[in-house]
């Protein structure tokens, strides 16, 4: 039985990813770094002044930034820029907003004020509202009305059509992830997620995942393969029920939750990884924080970026991505490692170099090794492009 399954698994998956091809040229593909954004985290008090960061992203040709607030001063800032920029919700608004005479006047207030001069291109509704070990049941219950009535008032302002509106979550919303084909949902954020997904299918808007391949690293460094996880050359990981070969981690996870949305009966949507890096400094028991490990990741994830690459279940679909961080940030509170994900020191001189401006064509590397055994069982799923 478990053979039928892996071959009809296999079948499928084979087929679509034939029609993806055929569906989803190269030639849509955009010259650059397309895709790629950055967190412009604020949480210090030596950070440059909103003027200069446009300044820098534009001297590293980063057009595309997601910050955790409305700053005014951000969003005025950023005003004639060609940067495209997501806003977010704080948490303690949920509830407010899902009252859709609030929501509108929140819109008029952040929004509309710095609107289309600001290029503001997403909001996201608060930030892993579904991953704690114990998450605040009226952020649950709030999440999606907020979204909804957020959607509505844009659709009222004539904004929807410039404006998505979605939620980031963490890979903690994930009951299985390995293989990739097992990918499923937690069974106690299922309700809550269905209404979600149906959001978002409805809308168009994409499920945006926060996604550290460190961590699996840092918890099991003696299992994972550091260059798996570092996206350097290695043997990879072939998944037993699709044989599609992951050459990194992260593309696994993201592949994972396509198949958990899949498992849940919705095809299509678009997943785009909202935080992903790599810290350059942690404490003692923060095993693989360095300035090598961070520059060897970031430097292969923007490598990987100006090629357009998609992953493996989604080949010819550009994976949007947004490294976490901008700037070291020196006020966050938690382990070493929290003030150090940033490819930029607050003054705005380099935390190491990752070779935004010019990328070279040779890598560093190390012994290519895959060491994770893990098992797990898949259904038979089938996967639509978006």
């Amino acid at each position: 039985m478990a053979a039928c399954l892996r071959k009809t698994a296999v079948i499928h998956v084979s087929v679509l990813l034939l029609i993806f091809t055929i569906h989803f040229s190269d030639n849509d593909f955009l010259q650059g770094v397309a895709c790629l954004g950055i967190n412009y985290g604020q949480v210090g008090n030596n950070l440059l002044p909103p003027e200069r960061v446009i300044d820098l992203l534009s001297a590293v040709k980063l057009r595309k930034v997601r910050i955790y607030d409305t700053n005014p001063q951000v969003l005025a800032a950023f005003a004639g820029s060609d940067v495209d920029l997501i806003v977010t919700v704080e948490n303690e608004m949920l509830g407010p907003l899902t009252d859709p005479q609030q929501a509108l006047q929140w819109l008029n207030a952040h929004v509309k004020p710095y609107f289309p001069r600001t290029r503001i291109a997403g909001i996201h509704v608060g930030n892993e509202i579904l991953d704690a070990d114990s998450p605040d049941p009226a952020l649950v219950a709030n999440l999606v009305p907020a979204m909804i009535s957020l959607h509505a008032a844009l659709s009222q302002l004539g904004l929807d059509r410039y404006i998505q509106v979605s939620t980031p979550m963490s890979l903690g919303v994930l009951a299985e992830s390995y293989p990739t084909s097992a990918g499923r949902f937690k069974l106690e954020v299922a309700d809550i997620m269905s209404q979600f997904l149906q959001f978002l299918a409805s809308t168009g808007s994409p499920f945006w995942i926060n996604a550290y391949p460190y961590f699996a690293y840092k918890d099991d460094p003696s299992r994972v393969s550091l260059d798996y996880v570092l996206a350097n050359p290695n043997k990879g990981m072939v998944d037993p029920y699709t044989n599609l070969r992951y050459d990194n981690m992260l593309y696994a996870q993201v592949d994972a939750v396509v198949f958990a949305m899949a498992r849940m009966g919705f095809q299509g949507i678009e997943v785009r990884v909202s935080e992903t890096g790599w810290p350059s400094k942690g404490d003692p028991n923060e095993v693989g924080a360095t300035v090598q490990n961070a520059a060897i990741y970031n430097r292969n994830l923007l490598r990987r970026q100006l090629e357009n690459e998609g992953t493996p279940l989604r080949p010819n679909t550009r994976l949007e991505v947004y490294v976490f961080a901008l700037f070291n940030e020196d006020m966050k509170p938690g382990p070493t490692s929290e003030r150090n994900y940033g490819l930029f020191q607050p003054d705005g001189t380099m935390a190491y170099n990752v070779g935004l401006a010019g990328l070279s064509t040779s890598s560093d590397k190390s012994d290519p090794s895959t060491s994770i055994s893990l098992t797990s069982s898949a259904d038979k799923v089938t996967i639509k492009s978006p």
